[in-house]
Parts: structure tokens; sequence; C-alpha cells
């Protein structure tokens, strides 16, 4: 799944970033900004998962509820400062034109550390696999509910703008930004992850996991349709009703969506190619920092391998075919490099120590 969402990634940042004159207004870009809506969401709902799986490995072990509370906050404080790291390297590839506010733009790396910060916190309130994914659920409703009033009537504007930014996306604008990932709404996707994934990981889950999975399938399905419905409906609670951007509806679409994705993900390495030798999404799911990473700076940044806003629909799909191919490359090198790191660093000082004697 985490490899999925990379490649939707690669999709949405490509033609974004390079179709040009007409194209941009084309049905394709379209349709690349409406997929656009489902990675983020993605990484965290994941996020939120594999705190389940960690977490139930460590209690398991004997781990201390306090033990398992600090290591998940520590590990999101990682994230959170890789993603400090990441707006920097940015910031300074980005001189002399990038204003020194990028440095605290919340971006999605920041977001995800935030969350498993978070899910620590809640997941030490409760003791139980069952009370836990109980508070989870109930925190995302909260999350998703709460997010039209902190954008609008409820806003912190009392709060320096790098601080109110985590709350509703501001950055040093007058109004809440769509491009950016507060803890609004997006922190909520890591709660429904961490609901789903204890149960998963429950030894009930375990030997039920293909009656789970088909389960989330249909249930992704209903929901979509129920956040249609509610969308028509006449009866409004929020003083702004912005669906693309922070209606709790346009979040349960995506919520239902990444339960369709559940089912398709466990069918694929189940039933699909995932069975037949190597998988392109899997390898890059199990290095997908490294390749968010390094993919943002060709497509985005200054060493962009095609011209920005400026390409034709055929030439941007070859570059994200580009782009694509490459980051499987490093994916394969990077895991290549862990598990066979003793052998490379041995064969390399072999091959050099000829050299140096001559």
């Amino acid at each position: 799944m985490r490899g999925f969402a990379c490649l939707l990634m690669f999709e949405v940042h490509s033609y974004d970033s390079w179709l040009g004159g007409a194209a941009r207004q084309s049905r394709i870009m379209k349709w690349s900004q409406l997929s656009g809506t489902i990675p983020a969401p993605l990484f965290l709902f994941l996020a939120g998962v594999s705190f389940a799986l960690v977490s139930d490995k460590m209690r398991k072990k004997g781990a201390a509820p306090n033990q398992i509370a600090r290591t998940t906050i520590l590990r999101g404080a990682e994230i959170l400062g890789l993603g400090y790291l990441f707006r920097l390297q940015e910031y300074l590839l980005g001189l002399p034109w990038a204003p020194w506010t990028d440095l605290l733009r919340v971006d999605i790396l920041n977001t995800i550390g935030i969350s498993i910060i978070l899910l620590g916190i809640v997941g030490r309130l409760t003791q139980s696999r069952v009370a836990n994914a109980t508070v989870a659920l109930i925190t995302a409703v909260a999350i998703a509910l709460a997010t039209p009033f902190l954008y609008t009537t409820w806003r912190p504007r009392w709060l320096p703008w790098y601080l109110e930014s985590y709350i509703n996306g501001v950055h040093t604008f007058k109004a809440p930004q769509p491009w950016l990932f507060p803890i609004f709404p997006w922190a909520g996707f890591a709660f429904v992850g961490l609901a789903l994934g204890y149960l998963l990981f429950s030894d009930w889950g375990k030997n039920n996991l293909q009656k789970i999975t088909l389960a989330c399938g249909v249930a992704g399905v209903a929901l979509f349709y129920l956040s249609k419905w509610l969308d028509t409906r006449t009866l409004q609670i929020y003083p702004d009703y912005d669906y693309w951007h922070t209606s709790p509806n346009f979040f349960l679409a995506r919520v239902a969506i990444m339960l369709v994705i559940v089912f398709a993900s466990y069918a694929w390495c189940r039933w699909g190619l995932g069975q037949v030798g190597f998988s392109p999404m899997i390898q890059m799911g199990q290095t997908s920092l490294l390749v968010y990473w390094v993919h943002i700076e060709f497509v985005y940044g200054r060493f962009s391998i095609l011209k920005k806003e400026g390409e034709s629909i055929p030439m941007a799909t070859l570059g994200f075919l580009i782009i694509t191919a490459a980051m499987v490359l490093l994916s394969l090198a990077r895991t290549n490099w862990k598990d066979h790191r003793p052998e490379i660093i041995a064969w390399f000082k072999r091959t050099l120590r000829p050299a140096a004697q001559s």
C-alpha cells in the first residue's frame, strides 16, 4: 500500500510540475489532481497501522505501557526532525529565491511526525486493544468534525503563524491553504489506521485476514456512497462548507477509498501479481521515505529533469515513467546496501587496495 501511495505521488507531482499551457486545463490534469487527494492520507493511515503493529509486538514481548509510548513518541519526534531537515535542504537549494518562512512550512513529514507523537500519547491512555481502537476512532471523528470550525470561526488567531499553521495550514497567509498538511484533518487518517491496525494484528484478525479485508472493501464502498449522500443534504452546521478542503464528508470519502485499497492490496498480494517474483510497489514501499525525499528535487526542485509548466502530456508522462523507474532502482540499491553492506564494503576494499598500491 505504501508503494502504491508512492506511485500515485509520482504521478500527481509529475503532471503538476511539468504540464504547461493548455495541458494544465486538460482532463488528465484534473484527474491527476483528484488522485492527488489519496497519497498523503494513505501515508498517514499506514503510519497508524504501523503503530498498531509495533505496539502489539512490544506488548507481547512484555514492554511496559510507558516504554511503548516513549518508543513511539521518540519515533514521531525523529520523523518531525527529518521534516525540518528536509525543509532546510529545500530552502538551501532554493536560494536566493526561497523565503526563510519555508523553513517552518507544515509539510507531510512534519504532520506524520506529529501524528505519530499523538498516537503514542493517546495510546497510553488505554490498556486493551479494544479500548485503544475505540479511542482512536473517536479521536478521528473528533478531528474530522472540528476541522471546518478551526479553519473559520474557531481559528486560533492568537497563536504565532508557525504554530497556527499546525492547526489549519495558514502559514504566512491570511487564510488556511489547501496545499499544506496541518493536524486537522490530516492526523485523523492516522487514527483510523490505528483502529484498523489493532483489528488486523489481533489473534482473531490474523486468523480471519481475508474476511476482514473483504469487509473493508464492502465497508469502503458503503461509506463512499454515504459520504456523497451526506454531501447532498441541505442541512449544514458549518458556517463555511468547503467539501474539497475541510468537509468531514470528504474525509469520510477518502477513508472509504483507503478501505477499498486495503482489500485491493490484499488481493494483489494474495492472488495477483504480488505473488509473481519481484514487485516494484512492494519494493518502493520498503523505502518510501527515501524515494519521497529524493524524487521531490528531481520533479519540483532545482534539478528537475523536465521544464516546469512547459511540457506536453506525452513528455510529462515520459518524465513520470522515468522518475518511477529511477526511484525503483534507488530503492533496490538502498535495500541491497542494507542487506549486503559488509560484503559491499569488503568488495570496495579489495578493489581499491591494488589501485592505491600501484
